[in-house]
Parts: C-alpha cells; sequence; structure tokens
C-alpha cells in the first residue's frame, strides 16, 4: 500500500472536521429516531396486544443493537489507533476481525431465537395472542439479524477511516425503506398480504440487510487505506480481545440503560400508569435532543483515536474541547425547547389532562441535566476512543445505577412523584464531577506524555 495519502483526521482543523464528519452522522441518527417512533404509532394502530408483544420483545433488540453497536465501537477505535499509529495493514486485520464477529453474533442471537423465543414469552404472560405474536416477531429479528450487526460493523469501518458520507447514505436509507414498507405489510397495502406484527418485523429486517448490503459495498469501494483478504482469514484471539477491551464495556454500558428504564417503570408505577407513559413519551422526546450529541461523539471518536494513535496530544485535546463546547450548545437548545414548549410536546402524543400535569413538571425538571450530560457524554466517549472502555462502563454504572435509581427510589418515598424527577440532575452532577477526575488523571498519565511520531504539518493546527 504506497503513496498513502495524508489522512484529513491528522490535518484538518477539527472544528470543521467535527462539524463535516459529525453532521452526516446526526441527521441518520435523527432519520432513525422519527422511524421509531413512528414505527411504534403503526403497531398500536393493530391492537393493544400487539403493541404489548412488540414491547416484550423490545429487551432482546436493545441486547441486539447493544453486542452490535459495542462491538462496532470496538472495531472503530482499535482500527483508528492503528491508522494514527500508521499500521495500515494490522488496520485491515482489524476490519476483516470486525466482519468475522458480526457473523458470529448473528449466530449467536439465530440460535436464541429459534429456540428460546417461546420461553421468553411465556415467561412474562400466560396470553396465548400475546405470545403467538411476540414469537413471530422475534424469531424474525432474531434469525434474519446479521442485517443489523453487518450494517453497524460495516459503517464503523468506514466511519474509523474518516468516512461519514456513506454510513450516513446506508443508514438514513435503510430507515427509510422501513419506514415506508411498515404500513404496506402491517396493513396490506397496495395488494401486499395484511401481516400484521409479522409485517412490521419483516420491514425491519429488509431494512436491515438493504442498509447492510449498500454499506458492504461502500466499504469495498470507498475504503482505500484498507485491504480486505477474505481468502485464508483466519481469526485471532489477541486482535478479538483488544476490540472487546473497548466494546464489552460499551456493550454492558448500553444494557445498563435497560436496567434502568425497568428500575424507574417500577417506581413510577407506584403512583401511576400515566407516570409511566409520562417517562415513555420523555423518551421518544429526548432521543432527537441527544441523538445529535451522539452523531457528534461518534465522529470524535474516529478523530480521537487517530491521534491518540499518532500521538498527538493537541489535536486530541483540541478535539474534545470543541466537541464538548458544541455538545454543551446542543443540549442549551433542548432545554430551552424543553422549557418553554412541554405543553405543545405532550400534545403530539395526545396526551390527556393527567398526562398533561404529570409530564408537564417531568420535562421541565429532567431537561435540566441536559447541559451537564452533554459535556459528560463528551468526556465518557474520549475514553472509548483512546482505548479506556472500563472508565466509560465504571461512569456509566455510577450515573444509572448507584445514583439514579436510589436517588429516585428515596426521593419518591419522601417527597412524592414530582421529586423523582430530579434525580436526574443528582445523577448528572455526580457524572460530571466523576468523568472530569477522570479525563484529568488520563491526560496526566496519558496524553500529556504523548510525543508525536513526526513534525505535523503547517496546516495541522486546532
Amino acid at each position: 500500500m504506497q503513496n498513502i495519502p495524508q489522512n484529513k483526521m491528522a490535518v484538518k482543523p477539527v472544528g470543521s472536521l467535527l462539524i463535516t464528519m459529525g453532521l452526516p452522522i446526526m441527521l441518520s441518527m435523527m432519520v432513525q429516531a422519527l422511524y421509531n417512533i413512528v414505527d411504534s404509532i403503526f403497531i398500536a394502530r393493530v391492537g393493544e396486544a400487539a403493541l404489548t408483544a412488540v414491547s416484550l420483545a423490545f429487551p432482546i433488540q436493545m441486547l441486539m443493537i447493544s453486542m452490535g453497536v459495542g462491538t462496532a465501537i470496538g472495531v472503530n477505535s482499535l482500527l483508528s489507533r492503528r491508522l494514527g499509529a500508521r499500521h495500515h495493514e494490522e488496520a485491515s486485520e482489524v476490519a476483516m476481525h470486525g466482519l468475522f464477529l458480526a457473523i458470529a453474533i448473528w449466530i449467536v442471537f439465530s440460535i436464541f431465537g429459534a429456540l428460546l423465543t417461546p420461553v421468553f414469552f411465556q415467561w412474562f404472560t400466560a396470553d396465548s395472542a400475546i405470545i403467538a405474536m411476540g414469537q413471530s416477531y422475534l424469531i424474525i429479528c432474531t434469525t434474519l439479524s446479521l442485517g443489523i450487526f453487518g450494517q453497524l460493523i460495516c459503517e464503523r469501518i468506514m466511519q474509523g477511516t474518516g468516512n461519514m458520507i456513506h454510513p450516513m447514505i446506508t443508514q438514513g436509507l435503510g430507515a427509510i425503506i422501513n419506514i415506508i414498507l411498515d404500513p404496506i405489510l402491517i396493513f396490506g397495502l397496495f395488494g401486499a398480504p395484511r401481516m400484521g406484527v409479522t409485517g412490521a418485523a419483516v420491514a425491519t429486517v429488509i431494512g436491515q440487510w438493504f442498509a447492510m448490503g449498500l454499506a458492504f459495498f461502500f466499504m469495498l469501494r470507498k475504503t482505500h487505506e484498507l485491504q480486505f483478504k477474505f481468502k485464508g482469514f483466519r481469526p485471532k484471539g489477541r486482535i478479538i480481545g483488544e476490540i472487546y477491551q473497548v466494546g464489552f464495556p460499551s456493550i454492558v454500558m448500553q444494557s445498563i440503560g435497560s436496567v434502568m428504564t425497568i428500575g424507574m417503570n417500577t417506581i413510577l408505577i407506584s403512583f401511576s400508569a400515566t407516570a409511566v407513559a409520562v417517562f415513555g413519551v420523555y423518551f421518544k422526546l429526548q432521543s432527537f435532543i441527544f441523538m445529535p450529541v451522539f452523531g457528534l461523539v461518534t465522529a470524535m471518536i474516529s478523530i480521537v483515536a487517530f491521534n491518540y494513535g499518532a500521538r498527538n496530544p493537541q489535536r486530541i485535546t483540541g478535539t474534545i474541547r470543541v466537541a464538548a463546547t458544541i455538545a454543551l450548545s446542543i443540549m442549551s437548545v433542548g432545554l430551552l425547547v424543553f422549557q418553554l414548549l412541554p405543553q405543545l410536546l405532550l400534545e403530539m402524543f395526545d396526551a390527556s389532562p393527567e398526562m398533561m400535569e404529570i409530564g408537564m413538571k417531568a420535562l421541565r425538571i429532567i431537561s435540566l441535566h441536559f447541559p451537564l450530560a452533554g459535556i459528560a457524554i463528551t468526556f465518557s466517549t474520549s475514553f472509548q476512543a483512546m482505548g479506556k472502555g472500563m472508565y466509560s462502563l465504571l461512569l456509566s454504572i455510577t450515573r444509572q445505577l448507584i445514583f439514579l435509581l436510589p436517588v429516585a427510589y428515596l426521593l419518591s418515598v419522601f417527597w412524592g412523584l414530582d421529586a423523582v424527577w430530579y434525580a436526574f440532575l443528582v445523577s448528572e452532577v455526580a457524572s460530571i464531577v466523576m468523568s472530569s477526575l477522570m479525563y484529568r488523571h488520563i491526560y496526566k498519565q496519558k496524553i500529556e506524555k504523548l510525543e508525536p511520531l513526526a513534525v505535523a504539518p503547517a496546516d495541522s493546527t486546532v
């Protein structure tokens, strides 16, 4: 691999680099957030049992996404660090192992879906209609899940080289196909059979497989810094271990989010089902605030990891500083929206008077933690980029389990429902303090001591 051009992550000013790399991911994530809402609306029109069946399947889908995203983050971080260190052959090996792991994870979930799905639904309910619809939905989503795993890995491989445009295209088109096919297959439009919940599952996997195929095509044709040698490939435990050094904490972190949601619902249901509904509405709404930040920090992973491998401390700290500033700005806008327009937001979900009363207070109180969350997310993601995934894991456990749930429970016991929402602010304050101390430690022990591999080009200023 001769005459490889200088990677833009080494030379382009980080401000414009973050925007150009992050904006495509932000847009694709917003489309995905829109799909999640639209999908729930369509399934709800089939009936309450259908919505219950899909809701029961949701934890397994979240686990699948956690495995795929966590593995992909590990591949992204390791690949970017290898490219930053100019070890292109090793980076190519990392990419090949990512594709191998996508297939391995798919096999595991296929076995689960084929053998254990009936037992899974029977654990929660004896309703035969819910069990039947749930089995149909989850078996399709698990046994045909190669699409989601392959899509995630291919997209992160491209992002690891600094290519953000083509992953945006694959994510966006996959979600759009889902949105288009959902009503057609669920309700039997345009001559298609009326498939109900099964149609929702089929629409999902078709969108995922389309996105995977397109991502694989782009990866092979547009990723010039890597060579994909499929013939004679043999997996290496060392490389898989390095991928999961970052990826495993990410998997656990995302799974913790599911545990937190279950815990909060348990606390809120003691007040009313409406309180649980308000919490669910909050999660749908906040995705439009948090998704742009997640898109931004996804781009940041590649830039920070690349320059960590290249031993360029100025660009590492500069990237983190700019990312934190942008994240703070985005979250501040979200705070204003939630403070000024809570009634309008709740009316989108046809809120009842009781839901409106609880929800307006909840949205205004919970949103107080948004600006702090933007900074904490930036720090946590930077730890992953530098191969310190355990720091991110510890931060997530502390924030969501050690602080949030116990504080929410105590507030519910002593001060009632309105006080519960303040638990988010309390846990975020703890998170920002802890993440700042972690970053200071990493800076003193690692970043500050880095010496560049070579003299930086003149246009590589932060």
